[in-house]
């Protein structure tokens, strides 16, 4: 399962961080005889029922803390995909000539021999991710989504039966600790600046979505963003078939926008308002996903029937209900200001913004043209409220400060006309009110869901 140039047999494993990847990461190692040693800076009781559960199978467990000592003696570090790259754990190891390996290869490396389609990108990439699950299942092939998705690739790794094909999210923090990552298919699904709380510079981020084709070769295939220059530069020499999609022009994949149809070069696919997803922007994933799957060997009308099918993930762009005549959607996932954009225009009525969370580094001027005689009203909240008041005010639309996310969404509902929407659409991190996106969203839901 592991190289032994890489970790040497009878060298120590770190594991580093006891999320779900973690726990999983580990589980595979101790499977596999390895000596393992695992720790994260957390300590709650949810965590140490878990550090329990390993130490039981044999692993050493460390939490409120990492020993560097002992990470630095190690033979191998496995990074779960929250651990931000300059964690100190991860800087003994590096100092120490540890070799660093994401959680998400140690599971493709278990799973050698079962075929993939990885997915990278700014924005899209879950979406897209489950739609390629959905449709190589729905054409009867034994197919799972894995990876940054939300089910750790150790994990599936761990189960009895392996998979006859995977789609595989990748995160740019997880492919900066990948070497060997070479999909059959990979999928860019477009790239905007994002993460600059965690990269020096922006191009450093974009190197690390690169890094999905680092090993393309002649036989590879590659699906574009036909609409996004910067993906189209940054696949510039990238060998193997090129295939594109675009929601304004055709391409491998297009939207013919006169006949409201979804296209796969001059065949119809199905038609749009049979797809159960707001905004071209989803649009642009379903034609992302019927590539990569029509590359993989499933015909048209397989691909049609999986995309009629699908239905809107959690926390993005998710319609939980309609109050007095007011739509509420549910798009927590949309961290970065290039989610929040797609949001926008894919919302189809008046609406109240609900923005903020923990700031990223990217201003949020440039929304202010497209809010303003659409937009009702943004409630500006959290940490980066005072950011986001600054930005937008003066702008044409109206910028109202928030406190609590409770008072936010009374705030939202007072604000909002019948026939109008209001649109959780942050642009930024959850970390200041919430443990994560999902933990937003759901609260977002269960106050809707109350009134």
């Amino acid at each position: 399962m592991i190289s032994e140039r890489i970790a040497p047999e009878g060298r120590e494993v770190a594991v580093i961080g006891l999320g779900r990847s973690g726990v999983a990461a580990t589980r595979l190692l101790l499977r596999a005889g390895r000596g393992v040693y695992a720790s994260d800076s957390g300590s709650f009781p949810a965590l140490e029922e878990l550090a329990r559960g390993l130490r039981s199978m044999g692993a050493a467990v460390d939490l409120a803390g990492h020993n560097l000592e002992r990470i630095a003696a190690a033979g191998l570090c496995v990074v779960s995909p929250g651990v931000p790259p300059g964690a100190p754990p991860l800087a003994a190891a590096r100092n120490a000539g540890v070799p660093i390996q994401a959680e998400a290869e140690l599971g493709l490396e278990a799973l050698a021999g079962v075929p993939y389609v990885a997915i990278t990108g700014t924005n899209g990439k879950t979406t897209t991710t489950a739609l390629v699950g959905h449709l190589l299942a729905s054409a009867g092939l034994h197919a799972e989504a894995a990876g940054n998705i939300g089910t750790p690739l150790s994990e599936i790794a761990l189960e009895a039966v392996r998979p006859e094909w995977l789609a595989v999210e990748l995160s740019s923090f997880q492919l900066h600790d990948m070497r060997s990552v070479k999909p059959a298919v990979g999928v860019l699904t477009n790239l905007a600046p994002d993460h600059l709380d965690r990269y020096a510079a922006l191009d450093d981020y974009y190197a690390d979505k690169r890094r999905l084709f680092l090993h393309a070769s002649s036989t590879s295939v590659t699906v574009s963003n036909l609409d996004d220059p910067v993906s189209q530069d940054l696949l510039q020499g990238v060998p193997g078939r090129q295939l594109r999609f675009s929601v304004v022009r055709e391409a491998d994949g297009w939207y013919d926008a006169t006949r409201g149809v979804l296209m796969l070069g001059r065949e119809t696919l199905f038609p749009r308002e049979e797809l159960l997803l707001l905004g071209d922007h989803n649009v642009a994933n379903a034609l992302a996903a019927a590539l990569a799957v029509h590359a993989t060997g499933v015909d048209l009308p397989a691909i049609a029937r999986g995309l009629r099918s699908f239905r809107p993930l959690e926390h993005r762009m998710e319609p939980v209900g309609e109050v007095a005549g007011v739509l509420w959607i549910n798009d927590s996932k949309a961290t970065n200001i290039a989610s929040t954009e797609m949001a926008i225009r894919a919302v189809p009525r008046p609406f109240v913004l609900l923005l903020g969370g923990r700031h990223k580094g990217e201003p949020y001027t440039r929304l202010g043209p497209m809010l303003e005689g659409r937009c009702r009203a943004v409630i500006a909240y959290g940490e980066a409220g005072p950011i986001i008041v600054r930005d937008l005010s003066g702008q044409g639309t109206p910028v109202v400060p928030g406190t609590s996310f409770d008072a936010v969404m009374t705030q939202a509902r007072a604000l909002a006309r019948p026939g109008d929407a209001v649109l959780l659409s942050p642009a930024c991190s959850s970390y200041d009110m919430f443990t994560n996106y999902e933990e937003r969203g759901r609260r977002f839901r269960a106050i809707v869901e109350s009134w």
